[in-house]
């Protein structure tokens, strides 16, 4: 691989369809698009001030780099990449882009963050920012933090352990989402979502867990959590705490050491359809 080492470098396009590069010490200033369709290149110790560095790039890894604010929305439609030990301060960062691998990394502005993105492995990854995930398929994720609103919008085959989120409407419009060992902090939590599993979750949400279909519950904590589960449809839950208050459940199955109240004001469902047992009959039924 030809060397790039310890060189400022400026300008539009200064290593346009550049290939089988390794780039250390250095720095990419002003001019756009540095590393447009670049391929196989490897990036180490190195700083990007200047938006759309790795645009339609391919096999790329990079290991210690800082990304400036203004590297605003720098990987798009990229394929094959590993991402690690890094600092990301732009926006925008991935946009329809696959098989990325981030390990170690810490976006302290994500707005507008891996958008459209297809096969994704997060590792240790710290976000800070509204919109992360938007629409992104295929994602499996490991000691994941996000605070920001909206987190993985209409995301689907998404799979996640040992995370925390605190966030305003997470996991909306998702299909196909399982979520183990993490914590949630959240109004509004999974609604108009399909086929969604919680599995040792600890939840707090304001109505959260709405309008699911196929939502499944597995020792699950839910604090601060009321009028849960209305317009839900086939519900396995199996909670650990009292719950506030559900509310029109359409079927399924809900166990909880109490319930405060339970609601049925909606004539159109058929209380008969939705099991809910507690070890306390303290709720009050409407």
């Amino acid at each position: 691989m030809k060397e790039i080492n310890q060189q400022v470098l400026t300008g539009e396009r200064a290593l346009f369809q550049g290939h089988d590069l390794h780039i250390t010490n250095s720095t990419f200033v002003d001019g756009e698009s540095p590393l447009k369709h670049s391929q196989n290149v490897a990036i180490d110790h190195t700083i990007f001030k200047w938006k759309y560095p790795l645009w339609y790039s391919h096999h790329a890894t990079l290991d210690h780099t800082t990304w400036q604010p203004d590297a605003h929305a720098g990987i798009w439609y990229t394929q094959d990449m590993l991402m690690q030990n890094t600092t990301v301060r732009a926006t925008k960062t991935f946009r329809h882009a696959q098989r990325l691998t981030l390990k170690n990394v810490d976006f302290s502005d994500a707005g507008e963050t891996l958008w459209w993105c297809d096969d994704v492995q997060l590792d240790d990854v710290t976000v800070n920012g509204d919109y992360f995930g938007m629409n992104t398929n295929n994602v499996v994720a490991h000691n994941l933090k996000v605070t920001g609103n909206y987190v993985f919008d209409g995301g689907k085959n998404i799979e996640v352990h040992d995370s925390t989120f605190i966030t305003h409407d997470a996991f909306w419009n998702c299909d196909n989402v399982t979520i183990y060992d993490s914590t949630i902090i959240g109004e509004y939590l999974a609604w108009n979502a399909k086929n969604i599993t919680f599995v040792n979750c600890w939840l707090e949400s304001d109505q959260g867990l709405c309008y699911v279909d196929h939502l499944t519950m597995r020792d699950c904590s839910l604090i601060n959590t009321d009028l849960s589960f209305e317009y839900c449809t086939d519900i396995d839950a199996t909670i650990k705490t009292k719950i506030d208050s559900v509310k029109n459940p359409v079927n399924g199955r809900i166990s909880a050491p109490s319930i405060g109240q339970v609601i049925f004001d909606d004539p159109a469902i058929d209380r008969s359809r939705t099991t809910i047992t507690t070890q306390e009959e303290s709720h009050d039924d409407q």
